[in-house]
């Protein structure tokens, strides 16, 4: 059994799962192709970060979104530990960090990632991110795919 809450970016299960992932992408691309964005030193009303713990409560697997005042939000450090892969943790991931990005009036999710990450690419596909053209603050990149996904069409109706 797993359970994904909210918690703090700064947390030591967090920073340990982050750098994981750092240095899993490190190897894959050059520094210039890397976006690791440090989400410490973002407002709490700007950042979702949420961690999955298996039955002894260890942190296996993060992710975050980056709410931005437009009503988007970017899809960053999500990450599984690889032990853990192949249960569907990364889409249950996904769907808590939607539901509560929607909670906060978001209605529209984008992400970056790497061509290199085809498990990666595929979960998000298969959770309903399509292609897209580079957004700010990225460009064009041969290293990037750049991925989105609709919440809701109209807030409104996501009170109804």
């Amino acid at each position: 059994m797993y359970s994904i809450t909210s918690e703090s970016p700064a947390h030591p299960d967090i920073t340990t799962l982050i750098a994981a992932l750092d240095d899993y992408q490190s190897a894959l691309y050059p520094a210039e192709s890397n976006h690791l964005l440090d989400l410490t030193g973002l407002p709490d009303g700007k950042l979702i970060m949420m961690v999955i713990r298996d039955r002894q409560l260890n942190a296996i697997g993060c992710g975050a979104v980056v709410l931005n005042a437009d009503g988007s939000g970017e899809m960053k450090r999500v990450y599984i530990d690889p032990t853990h892969r192949g249960q569907k943790l990364g889409e249950k991931l996904l769907a808590a960090l939607e539901d509560e990005a929607l909670s906060r009036s978001c209605h529209t999710l984008r992400l970056e990632t790497g061509i290199k990450q085809l498990a990666a690419v595929r979960l998000y596909e298969r959770c309903g991110y399509q292609m897209c053209e580079a957004f700010p603050p990225y460009g064009p990149d041969p290293l990037s795919l750049f991925m989105e996904k609709t919440l809701v069409a109209d807030l409104r109706l996501a009170v109804l």
